[in-house]
């Protein structure tokens, strides 16, 4: 059995299936996922018992360009320079609950994974935690990204909604096992408290990410929707922990996508909107339309061969099928009785009401 079930869910092939993901998440109930989030916080490294810490840990250059598949890491990065300082950026959930980023690029691992131990390695597997924020007052909350440009026509390989959803839930598990140690540090650097909420987890993808991922489902993407939200719903009455899903827009300009580069290394260039990543009732599925009953006033009734032309006549009683001549109309086909003394008589294109038995 794997020391990290999360991760191991996170880097299944099915969960990575843009065609696939949403079965995958059929198959994940609060409960299953409970006992993962469990065993992963029991099996997280544990920086604090090596004298290492969470915050403000940085490692190797700074950017000073745009790098393949490091989007998200400038653009926590450039997120994160924003709402520090002497005039930080005040960012807010869509549900108006205030947003504090603590941290970006928050390191879990101890040590870099050994190979020959493979998933004995508590390391294995472990990423970092993109972005470490503060709800309202006192609820911690982990932030995962995905960033598309917005003529994007691809979300990129294996980065599915429920991919993002394990690894927010993953990361959940670690801040939650470690509560003591990132508390501390969480006070000292922006002077606030741990409640004893679980930690949330913010799922922010740019609008661009979601609109590509409802076009790959049927019914305007109801039915992954669905699932995230069950699930989202379950892990909150067995977990606790609380899930946003939102939109992260970037207010991009000629020069840039959202963010540029400095000698500090990513740096917004315009401000960020925040919104809800669906409308609300997205995940309802619509009910196929029942095909529609065919009027037997609409249905065409030919000529039954068998029967003789028969003159009309006010006084004689008619049948569907019964061919008749008239003596202005010509000859027609009964088509239905529509009533007491009625039928409706086809001559041609054309459907006439006429009388019969007639006293």
């Amino acid at each position: 059995m794997s020391l990290h079930p999360l991760i191991t869910l996170v880097n299944d092939r099915d969960v990575k299936q843009a065609k696939g993901f949403r079965l995958a998440a059929e198959k994940l109930t609060g409960t299953s996922l409970e006992a993962d989030y469990q065993t992963e916080g029991k099996n997280t490294p544990k920086r604090s018992d090596e004298d290492l810490t969470y915050l403000n840990v940085r490692v190797g250059r700074k950017a000073k360009a745009r790098q393949n598949n490091r989007d998200e890491k400038h653009l926590a990065e450039a997120i994160a320079r924003a709402t520090s300082g002497d005039d930080p950026l005040q960012l807010e959930l869509p549900t108006g609950e205030t947003l504090t980023i603590v941290d970006h690029c928050v390191p879990i691992k101890t040590a870099a994974a050994e190979k020959e131990k493979g998933d004995n390695d508590p390391n294995a597997g472990v990423e970092d935690i993109p972005m470490l924020a503060m709800i309202g007052e006192d609820r911690v909350g982990v932030i995962v990204m995905k960033f598309l440009e917005p003529d994007a026509t691809r979300s990129g390989a294996g980065d599915t909604p429920l991919r993002l959803f394990l690894q927010g839930l993953a990361h959940a598990a670690v801040v939650d096992a470690n509560k003591d140690a990132f508390s501390a540090e969480i006070q000292a650097a922006c002077g606030k408290s741990i409640g004893e909420e679980a930690p949330a987890v913010i799922l922010a993808a740019s609008p661009r990410y979601w609109e590509l991922c409802r076009k790959r489902e049927a019914q305007k993407g109801a039915a992954w929707i669905r699932e995230l939200e069950r699930l989202a719903r379950e892990i909150g009455e067995t977990v606790g922990t609380e899930f946003f899903f939102v939109g992260l827009t970037t207010e991009a300009t000629e020069e840039s996508i959202g963010w540029d580069y400095d000698d500090e290394g990513a740096k917004l260039s315009g401000g960020i909107i925040i919104d809800k990543a669906w409308e609300a009732g997205a995940g309802k599925l619509k009910p196929k339309p029942k095909p529609k009953k065919l009027d037997p006033a609409d249905e065409i009734i030919e000529a039954d061969p068998s029967k003789p032309l028969m003159p009309y006549n006010i006084r004689d009683s008619y049948q569907r099928g019964d061919r008749v001549n008239h003596k202005t109309l010509g000859e027609g086909v009964v088509q239905n009785i529509t009533g007491r003394g009625k039928i409706s008589v086809m001559f041609g294109e054309e459907k006439k009401l006429l009388i019969h038995e007639r006293p």
